[in-house]
């Protein structure tokens, strides 16, 4: 006998499916949106992430002291592993059956593809996916692409509705038919931002703890020392830009498994005096990190939407991005910033010189860009265009039952 079908009172019980809670953008993405629907009494919030392994640091400690339900997985992980994955699903199933979430919000491709395949398997109402990065992409081999493609349709049709957190997200994955443009809506990653429209009062602070002088002009990037993350570009294109500006320092924020490595083509290149890593900083301390700096470089190969970007114009930061995925949708070329073609170390370098030549030229571009920012990305915004599309569906959901049943209480 199947379950009564489940009524739309409140609270509404909704689940979040993710990977892993390192430190990275779809995780602060999650956990802020959960922050923020556990405080409207219309919600009640469970989230469900794998363990947070490796040496990218953690988000456990947040979620645990905003006293969110976390569950943790232990063997939900990012690699492929069909055994794992398989015993991964069923737990995810009988959560499911025992919980009985209205909504199940799923995030990242390896929790986005067994949370919403046991949503669908134990009749949750309305499965909702968000895609903070595509697994597919031109620098991984071609089969693999093929394979997650295939997967993404796959699990499309299980999808009720999708949140791409840029524009060029809902395009790419229009373009190789994982589902219609009318199913994505694009809300853009929420960050705190209040606290870097605060003004700069730990810049010296920050620079004394790193052994950077008042002077020196800091150019700085954000991101997991990870492949993909473009800090050998950054290296390769320093050496021209010390030979404009001497006094400039590099300081590279996140820690991963290519630090050896970078430190090693840091020496090798002569500039190891001038590169500086910071390591794992916590996400509280990114406000003062960022106002710390002259300019934020962005070089990812590959990013939704960089959220480092939105955040580096909020505290008035110059930025310089690849021309990547959503990166133009904050990043207007001329206008808030400069954007490079991808891997062109070349341009990199040059539009580095360019910033530090004028530095209040850049500065006006950054005030552009925290005009438009302030009005986008504060996480209360992402919260409240989440919340009014889960409304959405619901209401969507109830008028689909309502001609079968004959009444005005739906599900």
């Amino acid at each position: 006998m199947s379950p009564p079908k489940l009524r739309f009172n409140p609270p509404l019980r909704v689940i979040h499916v993710i990977t892993r809670l390192i430190l990275g953008g779809a995780q602060e993405n999650t956990l802020l949106t959960v922050e923020g629907l556990q405080c409207n009494p219309r919600f009640r919030v469970t989230l469900v992430s794998g363990p947070a392994i490796g040496p990218e640091g953690e988000l456990v400690r947040r979620a645990r002291e905003h006293h969110i339900d976390l569950r943790i997985l232990p063997q939900m992980r990012r690699e492929l592993n069909p055994a794992r994955d398989l015993t991964v699903f069923f737990q995810l199933a009988a959560l499911f059956r025992r919980e009985r979430p209205h909504i199940v919000h799923t995030h990242s491709s390896k929790a986005g593809i067994l949370g919403r395949l046991a949503a669908r398997a134990t009749g949750v109402p309305i499965i909702i996916h968000t895609i903070h990065g595509l697994p597919f992409h031109p620098y991984q081999a071609a089969w693999l692409n093929h394979l997650f493609v295939n997967l993404e349709r796959l699990a499309a049709r299980w999808t009720t509705a999708f949140i791409s957190v840029a524009n060029a997200m809902t395009d790419q994955a229009v373009a190789v038919g994982i589902a219609p443009r009318e199913r994505f809506t694009t809300i853009y990653s929420g960050i705190e931002a209040e606290l870097f429209l605060a003004p700069n009062g730990n810049r010296s602070h920050i620079r004394a703890r790193f052994g950077i002088g008042l002077n020196d002009l800091v150019i700085g990037k954000v991101a997991r020392l990870f492949d993909l993350k473009g800090h050998a570009d950054v290296l390769q294109a320093a050496p021209a830009v010390l030979a404009r500006f001497p006094q400039t320092r590099f300081l590279f924020v996140g820690d991963g498994i290519l630090r050896q490595k970078l430190e090693a083509e840091a020496r090798r290149l002569g500039i190891a005096d001038r590169v500086i890593f910071a390591g794992l900083i916590q996400p509280s301390e990114m406000p003062a990190m960022i106002k710390a700096m002259d300019v934020l470089v962005h070089a990812s190969l590959r990013e939704g939407l960089a959220r480092v970007l939105p955040q580096a114009l909020l505290s008035g930061c110059p930025v310089i991005s690849y021309d990547v995925d959503g990166a133009r949708e904050v990043v207007v070329d001329g206008v808030t910033g400069f954007l490079v073609p991808p891997r062109s170390v070349e341009g990199l370098s040059a539009a580095m010189i360019r910033t530090l030549s004028d530095l209040t030229a850049a500065r006006r571009m950054a005030e552009e860009g925290r005009r438009r920012c302030r009005n986008h990305f504060p996480a209360e915004v992402m919260v409240g265009r989440i919340e009014a599309l889960y409304d959405s569906l619901i209401a969507a959901h109830r008028a689909k039952e309502r001609p079968a049943s004959n009444s005005a209480s739906g599900i």
